[in-house]
């Protein structure tokens, strides 16, 4: 076969997968044959480049421009990128990449860009991923980017129109961005948080633009803007926790209780999800409550709404819940909300309880906040 038709062969084969792609109801069975459909038209799996490239493409699917790249790594750094060709992966993922900037021969800081399909059928995006990409240290990116980051995060949701509406197990396909390892937030007083976190903005932004072109839609994202303000730990206001009127402790909780849940900290109102955490920060915090009022993110709450203990009841919605964990999934005007309430650790080695207790004062208030409720909530027995 000779160049031409070669390049056309490939370009025949890549456009059959973007088409596939943009199917939701073939995308599990197509994701696992990509490999083997892109390899055999000639594309690279996996590539390696040093930067600056003369002449070449930019870093993860020629998607991040050099003004992001001098952002994350800063000026005379060496900095190389290994990406996966989009489209080649398993499962759910359609792509990874990771650049990396060293100083001295010596790895200075590396951040790794993923471009897949959050599980809403089993249930594997339900823990780790909103621990990570729904912490209280996250705000929006602002107005027309469904997206969010912090210092160590970022992550936004690829256009629906590219994508396809999900399903009912179905969620977002996201491009995220994580700095460092998971469970490690730096604090945001700490000196370049706030630069990190415009950095990691504009790598998500980049990334998606990227990954769209690649899926052969006309879309685009403008630059995130400036940012809010994270969040401080603060007095927790015991008759408004977490910023919400009308969401109070109850009142048979013993002094105990009530010292150790005095402090707080939570995320700004609005955007596609609000998390708040009281008592302490990672790991050492006592509760975390967050509510996700993006419709194709609740998704990948189905296992612990539908599956995680007790059975929960309301007029509009439906859940579970579990001693360290409960999840209720209400119909609102908008589509789809859940409400989350986690306990994180014991108080003073009394038994994990908290979560029965602060489930239907959380459900009601915040159904009232977003203009759903209140929504009264029954826990079955068993």
């Amino acid at each position: 076969m000779d160049e031409r038709a070669e390049a056309a062969q490939q370009t025949r084969e890549v456009s059959r997968v973007r088409r596939a792609i943009r199917s939701r109801t073939a995308r599990v069975s197509v994701v696992a044959g990509l490999v083997g459909a892109l390899l055999g038209a000639g594309a690279v799996a996996w590539r390696t480049d040093t930067l600056p490239l003369v002449g070449g493409s930019a870093p993860c699917w020629d998607s991040l421009s050099e003004g992001t790249v001098t952002a994350l790594f800063g000026e005379g750094r060496e900095v190389r990128s290994e990406e996966q060709s989009l489209g080649g992966g398993s499962g759910l993922t359609y792509g990874n990449c990771r650049v990396a900037g060293f100083q001295d021969g010596r790895l200075r800081r590396a951040v790794d860009i993923r471009v897949h399909e959050l599980d809403g059928l089993y249930g594997m995006d339900g823990d780790r991923w909103p621990a990570e990409f729904l912490d209280p240290d996250m705000v929006t990116l602002g107005k027309g980017l469904p997206g969010m980051a912090s210092g160590s995060r970022a992550w936004i949701a690829l256009p629906e129109k590219c994508t396809g509406k999900p399903g009912d197990f179905e969620a977002a396909t996201v491009v995220d961005v994580s700095l460092g390892p998971a469970g490690r937030n730096p604090d945001p007083a700490l000196p370049g948080w706030e630069e990190d976190r415009a950095a990691l903005a504009r790598t998500a932004v980049d990334a998606a633009n990227g990954a769209i072109r690649a899926l052969g839609c006309p879309q685009s994202y403008a630059a995130p803007g400036a940012l809010a303000k994270a969040g401080d730990w603060k007095e927790a206001d015991q008759n408004a926790l977490c910023g919400i009127k009308g969401f109070a402790l109850p009142a048979d909780f013993s002094r105990e209780r009530r010292e150790a849940l005095t402090q707080e900290r939570f995320g700004d109102f609005g955007g596609p999800a609000r998390s708040c955490e009281v008592g302490g920060s990672l790991p050492n915090t006592y509760l975390r409550f967050t509510t996700v009022e993006a419709p194709s993110l609740t998704a990948i709450f189905n296992k612990a709404v539908l599956h995680g203990g007790s059975r929960v009841e309301g007029p509009q919605g439906y859940g579970s819940l579990s001693e360290t964990r409960a999840a209720y999934k209400a119909k609102c005007p908008k589509g789809s909300v859940v409400f989350l309430v986690e306990q994180k650790r014991a108080i003073d080695d009394v038994a994990f309880d908290l979560t029965r207790s602060l489930l239907p004062a959380y459900v009601a208030a915040e159904t009232e906040r977003i203009g759903c409720g209140p929504e009264k909530v029954k826990i079955m027995r068993g």
